[in-house]
């Protein structure tokens, strides 16, 4: 089982919202544990979950399917948001934002009380099953006009925002997914907190949750605290040369410059 700690009532908003079929949006930064939350929403409420990493050139063929050829002919292969609306599904779109608009179109229909999907290439007309929800996410840190969501797509979603959680409760996430003790987590969440002081400073983006994790499992294979922040927490949030050496200045003012 996926482990998640409920940082506000996000469960009980998302069960709400699949019992009325309605679509939901997750907005929030990188690493704050959207995808890890739907993959536990999944399991609660025992959906099969097809997850899709959205990019520029990402074609609605790429989600509703494409016909190919075979030994024996051509034959049509479903995409993954059509086999999640076949299946009573969930289908989650990462970085939504990030696929073309003439892509996110076919959300729509789906997206509405309408609940179908057409097919131009077979003919269908698919009505979802019971228990299809469409997900989608983005981080709206990274918008732009050029990549932000239509109105007219926003509107038609269930949106919740999702942020890093408080520190006592991150604390707890880092511990329970590393397996490191309590005073090493706290370390670490007390590094983040520090850290993401300078956002919209000298950083883009804030030091997540996920480094957080993947510093504590450095740590845990015996790599020094200082290397370990550095590989997994400093280098990964900036290629600045002056910028990474001011933020390990925090990193030893923590864990001490004993080990460098």
């Amino acid at each position: 089982m996926t482990f998640y700690q409920p940082a506000g009532n996000e469960v009980e908003l998302f069960r709400a919202a699949a019992e009325n079929s309605l679509p939901v949006l997750i907005k929030g930064p990188t690493g704050c544990g959207k995808t890890r939350f739907v993959r536990y929403m999944a399991e609660q409420l025992g959906r099969p979950v097809y997850t899709v990493a959205c990019h520029d050139d990402l074609t609605a063929s790429d989600l509703v399917g494409r016909h190919l050829i075979g030994p024996e002919g051509t034959y049509w292969q479903d995409g993954p948001l059509t086999r999640a609306v076949r299946e009573g599904a969930i289908c989650y779109l990462d970085e939504v934002v990030e696929a073309r608009k003439d892509t996110t179109v076919v959300l729509h229909p789906l997206a509405d009380d309408r609940r179908e999907l057409p097919i131009e290439r077979t003919g269908e007309l698919l009505q979802a099953a019971p228990g299809f929800m469409l997900v989608v996410s983005y981080n709206p840190g990274y918008q732009s006009l050029l990549k932000g969501m239509k109105p007219s797509t926003r509107q038609r979603f269930v949106s919740m925002s999702f942020d890093y959680p408080e520190p006592e409760v991150e604390q707890v996430i880092v511990q329970k997914e590393s397996g490191c003790d309590s005073a090493l987590a706290k370390q670490l969440v007390d590094l983040a907190t520090s850290l993401r002081k300078l956002k919209d400073h000298d950083l883009e983006e804030a030091a997540s949750t996920r480094l957080l994790i993947h510093t504590a499992y450095l740590m845990h294979s015996g790599m020094s605290p200082v290397e370990a922040c550095r590989a997994a927490m400093i280098e990964p949030l900036s290629d600045d040369a002056v910028t990474v050496n001011a933020l390990m200045e925090v990193v030893y003012a923590l864990f001490g410059q004993s080990e460098e």
